[in-house]
């Protein structure tokens, strides 16, 4: 019995054990069985994101591109003033090459002074320009004929505009867009062959091609070819950070099959050939192999050669790497691994592979690469966009910004500015590279800025002096108060006498203020054009006391000057600050015969796509009576050949009619210069940016980087027609009355009509050549 009692307790324990444990492993599979399902709802969760951020990117906006900045187009017509040197500067800028004849666009023969250009076609603002043949030919510094490969005349032909800088969002990535059916077929050959030879059939990952990789490598004894499909490359470059960890693989491998499932490869491909990073311009990163052409090559994509073509593809394993300018060697080792794989490939042949191996690399000079040459010019754009766009549209929108920038005229410039500046500080032995300086150069009527140089580093985008720089003007103010004279004829002509004695004048405080002539001599009685023509303080500061401040000021402001000025009496002989393109603005009315202009550095703006967003038209108002201008302008003619600017002269041909005014200020802390021809005004600045005292004057410093700059531009003379309200009359010069054209003293002086004298003066025969030459004007 008891032996039966421990039997059935035996069974029991042995029947609880047995639910025991069908209870225990029911509970570990439902605990599996959550696991996998909440391992699994997390998978499909992150696939679910996964997707949507690889959607969502590649429908949307791919990339920030910046707006790219072009200059001046560069319009060719007969009779343009423009030398050959300065039309093969520009075709240099432009990367046209050097060929035997005219076979795609790009292509430049020259044969003595005639020239043969195959010009590109480029999308304007107002049209299509299409590529075509041309022939030009010089006769000295004049463009004397223009036809097209017909013999046909051409009236207008212009040039693609030259690529001068961007306006970079904050991680500086750059990038040309282009389509797949835009790009050479033979890249994108050549780029499956080398980086995916299974792209075409793979859904985003090929273990054909990791197995394929690892055999080359491991026969070559080094890494040749990669695993990663250019699928996997695009999202590694697109989507994924570069650290390198097997989550970040498992996250690459997930995209590139997403990628794959909702796009074709030719979406892929084209999105590929976009982003890739292929090079470095100093902070700005290269993407996409349409500027790569652009910045290794100096030309489009669509004019690369075989072996150019070859050195990008290579690029795409390490840019940094593979440098050409940095590892030449290395970087044609590259090239011509990729030429032999695309011969292998049968993309080319054996015999082309042979011929493109032997050829150099043929990238562009080292210095060319510099997108931003000329940051003070750029820096003048940016603000004047600033007044219609958002930062974000021009940092990202893609806009295209079509300037007013000359790049011959802008380096030529530059490069007078640094190398004057250096001549001076030797002259009067300066302490090398204190001396600064700015220029600014316009297009007459049009109110164009052709060139800025806002400091002796014409390359240096630091401080600019043109825009920022407010300096005293000192004698750059006096044709303000000269014109304010001359616009009340009944009172005031050329031949008004002017006493040019020592003035004081009590200022608003009570403190007097006593000018002096820059010689310290007084000259007693002058006329009104040689008090103007030799910058006479004394009388300069009579006459502008005697027309009142406040009409003075009222002129300033219409000549273009539109910050308010002290209204102390000091401010008539330029204690007032003003930055060079300021008084740019002031003597370019002046030189467009009294018609403002507001100076402009934009001419167009389109969109991404190549609409017109904005046109910048010229805007004019006349401000000024023509005749009173036409005294003006003599006057300042004056200054440059019998007065304080006849230096100029000692390097410009004397029969190129130009006018200007020198500027010094006190102590000789600034030295100012502007003048002007027919087509070009000028405003050059020189002094210490610590406004120390300097050796130099308007006519030693500033006049000198003036002449300089005139001296090598092909310029017209000032074109000075006389208006029909003025006449000319001989007049005794120290009388001020009526004389003979063979008097001594005699002077061909302008009018507005009625306000000449009535009375002659005494005659003393003498012939005068510098008046003879005035009168050859008329």
């Amino acid at each position: 019995m008891a032996r039966y009692s421990r039997r059935r307790r035996t069974r029991r324990r042995r029947g609880k054990g047995r639910v025991r444990g069908a209870l225990a492993w029911y509970w570990q599979l439902a605990w599996y069985w959550r696991l996998a399902s909440g391992l699994g709802l997390v998978l499909v969760v992150a696939v679910v994101y996964l997707d949507y951020v690889v959607r969502s990117k590649f429908d949307g906006k791919k990339w920030a591109l910046p707006a790219r900045v072009y200059a001046r187009p560069l319009e060719l017509y007969e009779g343009l003033p423009l030398s050959p040197q300065d039309f093969e500067f520009e075709l240099n800028g432009l990367d046209y090459r050097p060929a035997d004849q005219l076979r795609r666009p790009g292509d430049m023969v020259k044969r003595g002074g005639q020239y043969q250009v195959f010009s590109r076609s480029f999308q304007f603002w107002d049209r299509l320009e299409p590529a075509r043949k041309l022939s030009l030919e010089f006769a000295g510094a004049r463009l004397v004929r223009l036809t097209d490969d017909a013999g046909q005349a051409v009236p207008l032909a212009r040039l693609d505009p030259q690529l001068i800088g961007g306006i970079f969002p904050a991680h500086m990535e750059d990038r040309e867009l282009i389509r797949l059916s835009e790009i050479p077929p033979l890249l994108g050959e050549a780029l499956i062959a080398v980086e995916d030879q299974d792209f075409l059939e793979h859904r985003g990952i090929s273990f054909k091609g990791v197995a394929r990789a690892a055999w080359v490598n491991l026969r070559a004894g080094k890494i040749v070819q990669g695993g990663s499909t250019l699928t996997q490359q695009l999202v590694k470059n697109f989507y994924l950070s570069h650290d390198r960890n097997l989550s970040r693989k498992i996250l690459e491998a997930c995209m590139s099959l997403l990628l794959e499932f909702h796009y074709g490869k030719a979406e892929i491909l084209e999105t590929y050939i976009n982003e890739v990073y292929l090079g470095q311009s100093g902070p700005r990163a290269i993407h996409g192999f349409a500027l790569a052409a652009r910045h290794y090559f100096g030309k489009p994509l669509d004019e690369l050669a075989l072996p150019q073509i070859a050195l990008l593809v290579g690029l795409v394993k390490g840019a940094s790497f593979y440098n050409p300018w940095s590892y030449p060697q290395r970087a044609k080792q590259r090239r011509d691994l990729v030429l032999t794989l695309m011969a292998e490939a049968a993309l080319i042949s054996v015999e082309e592979k042979e011929a493109a191996i032997g050829s150099s690399l043929g990238v562009v000079a080292s210095d060319k690469r510099r997108l931003h040459d000329h940051p003070g010019f750029i820096d003048l754009v940016k603000r004047q966009l600033r007044r219609d766009y958002r930062a974000d549209d021009l940092q990202a929108a893609g806009l295209q910004v079509f300037t007013t920038l000359a790049p011959s005229v802008q380096s030529r410039v530059a490069r007078v500015l640094q190398r004057r500046i250096q001549q001076l500080e030797r002259d009067y032995a300066m302490e090398a590279g204190t001396l600064q300086g700015a220029t600014v150069l316009t297009s007459v009527g049009s109110g164009e800025v052709l060139a800025v140089v806002g400091g002796r580093h014409p390359h240096f985008a630091g401080f600019n002096r043109a825009l920022d720089a407010r300096r005293p003007v000192g004698s750059l103010i006096k044709p303000a108060i000269y014109l304010q004279a001359l616009s009340q004829s009944q009172q005031y002509t050329l031949a008004t006498r002017l006493s040019d004695t020592p003035v004081t004048v009590s200022g608003p405080d009570g403190e007097l203020w006593q000018p002096r002539n820059f010689s310290q001599r007084d000259h007693g009685e002058v006329s009104l054009l040689e008090a103007l023509s030799q910058s006479y303080n004394q009388s300069t500061a009579r006459l502008g006391m005697q027309l009142g401040l406040g009409k003075v000021l009222e002129t300033v402001s219409g000549l273009g000057v539109q910050r308010p000025l002290p209204q102390v009496p000091a401010v008539l002989l330029g204690a007032a600050e003003l930055a060079p393109m300021e008084v740019a603005a002031m003597y370019h009315t002046i030189a467009a015969d009294g018609v403002f202009t507001p100076l402009r550095s934009v001419r167009a703006v389109l969109d991404a796509q190549g609409q017109p967003l904005s046109r910048y038209p010229l805007q004019v108002e006349q401000r000024f009576a023509a005749e009173t201008i036409h005294l003006l302008q003599y006057a300042m003619q004056a200054v440059m050949r019998t007065g304080t600017g006849r230096s100029v002269y000692r390097h410009i041909d004397e029969d190129l009619a130009l006018a200007g005014k020198t500027g010094t200020t006190n102590n000789q802390r600034d030295s100012w210069f502007a003048g002007f021809s027919g087509d070009h005004l000028g405003v050059v600045w020189l002094g210490l940016d610590d406004n120390g005292q300097t050796p130099l004057t308007g006519a030693t410093g500033a006049a000198r980087v003036w002449g300089d700059i005139y001296a090598g531009l092909a310029t017209r003379s000032l074109v000075f027609e006389k208006p029909i309200a003025v006449d000319y009359h001989w007049i005794d010069i120290d009388s001020g009355l009526l004389s003979g054209e063979n008097c001594r003293g005699a002077q061909w002086i302008p009018f507005v009509r009625g306000s000449e004298p009535v009375l002659s003066g005494p005659c003393q025969f003498i012939e005068n050549p510098v008046l003879r030459w005035f009168k050859r004007l008329w």
